[in-house]
């Protein structure tokens, strides 16, 4: 089977080697004793490790050049650390280390800064969590983690919020094989402002020739503010289908519109 040619950092990924587990055993040994040659050998012959791992993180949007340099860290890491007594296969022990590399890289250039305090409580609260997990089986609750940290309930709330990764007001939550939808239809807007009077006298009179259920969906979404959820909930169907026909109505009133 032939490979294809990809080229990242320079390093022609259908040309790495592969090493058998005898390989890699031998080269530590090797490279336990001081043998230098030994280091690069496995490094280069675990890199295809690494472009298997920076795959998980290709939705990022990072340039996979930089995943790859990082991953390439964390796997010189691993090979630095690695203890053959341990009996276990080396791609075992690098992976997680490759992976929490490449989290670290994204977390310290996540393009909402937050401040070192924050980020703290936050990492011990996720060191705390899988603890607890470990210890109970079952998912700990914020204020559980907060008790056995010591720390305020809030302040692990806040922590764990500041961390998470911003998302997209178009991400597409939900696609049923038809239109999807998408985070900003999740939500409502109860606010009415004098000054978007213009705005509602327009569109209605753009409703005038759609149907009683189009009316009724967009006089909920545009009028009360509703979330598509909620007329789904309050109509009877599903918020694909509140997707479609308000996507529907607004297409056949901007056609009205040129007309």
């Amino acid at each position: 089977m032939t490979r294809h040619k990809v080229v990242i950092c320079g390093v022609d990924t259908s040309k790495l080697p592969v090493l058998t587990n005898e390989e890699m055993r031998e080269l530590f040994v090797r490279m336990q004793g001081g043998d230098i040659s030994a280091r690069e050998e496995l490094v280069n012959g675990n890199l295809r490790l690494v472009l298997s791992v920076i795959q998980r993180f290709n939705n990022r949007g990072e340039y996979v050049d930089d995943l790859f340099q990082v991953g390439c860290i964390g796997l010189m890491k691993s090979i630095d650390n690695f203890d053959l007594s341990h009996n276990v296969r080396f791609s075992t022990y690098a992976v997680p280390m490759i992976i929490g590399e490449i989290r670290r890289y994204l977390r310290d250039n996540n393009p909402i800064r937050v401040s070192r305090s924050l980020r703290d409580i936050a990492y011990k609260a996720l060191q705390v969590r899988e603890k607890l997990i470990n210890k109970t089986s079952k998912e700990p609750t914020p204020a559980e983690i907060a008790k056995e940290m010591g720390v305020p309930h809030s302040d692990v709330v806040f922590a764990m919020d500041a961390i998470q990764d911003p998302v997209s007001l178009f991400e597409p939550i939900y696609n049923d094989g038809g239109d999807p939808i998408y985070v900003v239809d999740q939500i409502s807007d109860d606010k009415d402002k004098d000054d978007s009077w213009v705005d509602k006298l327009s569109l209605k009179e753009g409703m005038v020739r759609l149907n009683e259920r189009e009316k009724m969906i967009l006089n909920k979404r545009f009028f009360q503010g509703k979330t598509q959820m909620e007329v789904a909930d309050e109509i009877g169907i599903s918020q694909a289908q509140v997707s479609r026909l308000e996507k529907a109505a607004i297409s056949q009133m901007n056609k009205q519109m040129f007309e």
